[in-house]
């Protein structure tokens, strides 16, 4: 059975909306797209690579797929990390609207999303990984589904956007299993979930 691993970047307020450019994601009026791009170095890269060397699947929300179907189908060096696997390995997308996918190797998934997830995951020999895709993150996490985190918390707060765990979320639990800083200053750090949030008081001490 394979891991669900969700790689997500967000701002230390926890927006998650258009990290990689102005026009990404522009609901809700939102104006402040490409927050993550002054902090793309050669650590940034290196972890990205990291991630992508281990994916044996893709599952991606209809935004996040139609961002990369956009792009990364015109980078056709194999070589490439990131670009060799995402055009050569299986693509699912979580979608009710998209009928005919272009780009080689995607499936759309449209019915209940935790039986798909469930049974998609199942029978993936290693890791089926979320990129971006905050809105079916959301739901994933929702659903306890999402077995790995890997959170990319960035050194800038924006005031506005769409939250990966805004009010309301489902109370959760994570272990954390690694972690590293960025010469940039991004926070990258690995989770894995560990159930519900366990709870206790901070006693007074006694008084001699």
């Amino acid at each position: 059975m394979g891991r669900l691993v969700v790689t997500t970047f967000v701002t230390l307020d926890g927006v998650y909306q258009a990290p990689g450019g102005p026009h990404e994601d522009t609901r809700d009026g939102f104006g402040q797209g490409g927050w993550s791009v002054p902090y793309a170095d050669e650590d940034f890269g290196r972890f990205v690579n990291e991630v992508f060397s281990r994916v044996s699947a893709f599952l991606l929300g209809r935004r996040t797929y139609d961002i990369f179907a956009s792009y990364w189908p015109q980078v056709t060096d194999p070589a490439d990390p990131v670009a060799g696997r995402l055009n050569a390995l299986p693509k699912y997308v979580a979608s009710t609207t998209l009928d005919d996918p272009r780009w080689s190797g995607t499936t759309v998934i449209g019915g209940d999303l935790a039986e798909e997830v469930t049974a998609l995951r199942d029978r993936t020999d290693g890791e089926l990984q979320v990129h971006g895709s905050g809105a079916l993150a959301r739901s994933l996490f929702a659903l306890d589904l999402v077995d790995t985190l890997h959170l990319l918390t960035f050194p800038v707060v924006l005031g506005a956007g769409r939250r990966l765990f805004p009010e309301g979320s489902p109370p959760a639990a994570f272990r954390h299993t690694g972690g590293r800083t960025t010469a940039a200053g991004v926070s990258i750090q690995t989770y894995d979930r560990a159930g519900r949030p366990e709870y206790g008081e901070y006693a007074l001490p006694d008084n001699p």
